[in-house]
């Protein structure tokens, strides 16, 4: 058995892995990284966000054309396969990988490759052929989507967001269960490949963390697109057919639909990682408990990104790597992360926010008021055809202070990180007053802080 040493072991190279790898060699540490897979980047590079949101351009470039006058005159109609969609995903995760295998190779972080088990807290064997010493130990290892033993994910026509991926032909119809944010990105993608959805919520509203106003936007608009949202529903039992699936639903329905996409929760990554030996335990949906610096209860060892929950963002995870290496570095001002960060949501059109909701607000008896501006109305919007939407801003009615900013359509990952950038300022610097007397490019989308502002003004008067 081979021995090697460093001063950290960082276990997964995704965004979590890569930023705390990162933030310790170009602070001087010896650092090895542990990956499982043949590759560097993680299930975001390989399985999640890059591949998910690559096939859904590539989805939407697709029916640009196809709606597009100008090319139906001309005659194109292509007859493409999900597959062939797909493979402008694999050639941007090959681009990842290779610019990520650089990263490493430039900052000398030596990679290994294979599967880490911890032999005791200061220890991992790799593969059960090589052991690897450090003082200090960060677990990125990420998560998987969740599967309960009573589904067969072995049946050719039951899917989750990872097996999605490897689908050939399009299908005439399919049922989402799960209306997360993956269950309600792939109905809308699929929605728009002209696939008939049944999207299968077990709660009562659609993302229920959203702002209310901007969760009943996107189920009017998912409806008008055609999908068809069942909420408080329940799965009893799942049926592989050779035509089809069936889903039993314990209210007594049944949908028989072409295939099933399983989006039903996520599990982390913590098998067999040894950790039992250490005294740590993951909870029952294999997640790390961890503190505010993301320590567990195991003294040099961390873990960030997936394997500790929530918010499970890809941009989360790299910030809470470097975050970690801070800790372990000694800069304990410089572990504790921002408050509040952006999400994302990748359904058509998309949609992201930051902050608190009218309903958090309201609970706090916090006095606000809000500032909308619709798409419908700003030139940019009309230009690119990308109309539906809008930015909502909320802030307090006597300092001014912005307390939240939700927008829902074309551009809303872009768009969020003005707000997000006002949001940080401290004291006056946060303010309304910034949107109103601030110049933006016209046309533009950004423009819509302009709008909301003024309109939130208006409100006060």
């Amino acid at each position: 058995m081979t021995d090697h040493s460093a001063d950290v072991v960082v276990i997964g190279s995704g965004p979590g892995g890569e930023g705390a790898a990162m933030q310790l060699s170009k602070a001087g540490k010896s650092v090895i990284l542990i990956e499982r897979y043949d590759k560097v980047g993680g299930g975001c590079t390989h399985w999640g966000t890059i591949p998910s949101k690559a096939l859904r351009a590539a989805i939407y470039h697709l029916t640009e054309a196809l709606n597009n006058p100008l090319f139906a005159e001309c005659g194109f109609n292509p007859k493409l396969r999900v597959s062939d969609l797909t493979k402008t995903a694999q050639r941007i995760i090959e681009k990842q990988v290779a610019m990520r295998a650089k990263f490493y190779s430039r900052n000398d972080v030596e990679v290994v490759f294979g599967h880490a088990r911890f032999i005791d807290s200061n220890t991992v064997s790799v593969n059960r052929e090589t052991t690897i010493r450090a003082k200090d130990f960060v677990i990125a290892v990420g998560s998987r989507p969740y599967r309960p033993d009573s589904v067969d994910f072995s049946h050719p026509r039951i899917f989750d967001s990872d097996k999605i991926l490897g689908l050939d032909e399009k299908p005439q119809s399919m049922t989402v269960y799960g209306a997360g944010v993956v269950g309600c990105e792939y109905a809308s993608m699929f929605r728009n490949l002209d696939v008939k959805i049944n999207l299968v919520n077990s709660r009562d509203e659609l993302l229920d963390f959203l702002d209310d106003e901007i969760s009943d936007a996107l189920g009017y608009h998912m409806r008008e697109q055609g999908v068809v949202i069942r909420h408080n529903e329940f799965f009893e039992s799942i049926e592989g057919q050779d035509d089809g699936v069936v889903i039993h639903l314990k209210s007594g329905k049944r949908l028989k639909t072409d295939i099933l996409l399983w989006a039903a929760g996520r599990t982390g990554n913590t098998n067999d990682l040894g950790l039992e030996t250490i005294g740590m335990e993951p909870d029952g949906r294999g997640y790390l408990a961890v503190d505010d610096c993301f320590g567990t209860k195991v003294t040099n060892v961390y873990a960030v990104g997936d394997v500790v929950g929530f918010p499970s963002l890809a941009s989360a995870a790299y910030t809470q790597g470097r975050a970690a290496a801070n800790r372990i570095l000694g800069n304990v001002s410089d572990c504790h992360l921002a408050k509040e960060i952006p999400s994302g949501i990748y359904t058509s059109p998309e949609i992201s926010c930051i902050g608190k909701t009218e309903k958090e607000l309201t609970e706090a008896q916090i006095p606000y008021e809000i500032g909308i501006s619709h798409f419908k109305h700003l030139a940019r919007a009309q230009i690119i055809n990308q109309t539906f939407g809008m930015l909502k801003i909320l802030f307090h009615r006597e300092t001014l202070e912005v307390l939240g900013v939700h927008c829902f359509g074309a551009n809303a990952s872009e768009i969020i990180h003005i707000g997000q950038a006002v949001m940080s300022q401290k004291g006056e610097g946060n303010s309304l007053s910034y949107f109103i007397n601030t110049t933006f490019n016209y046309p533009t989308m950004a423009e819509a802080y302009r709008v909301a502002a003024l309109n939130g003004i208006n409100r006060l008067f």
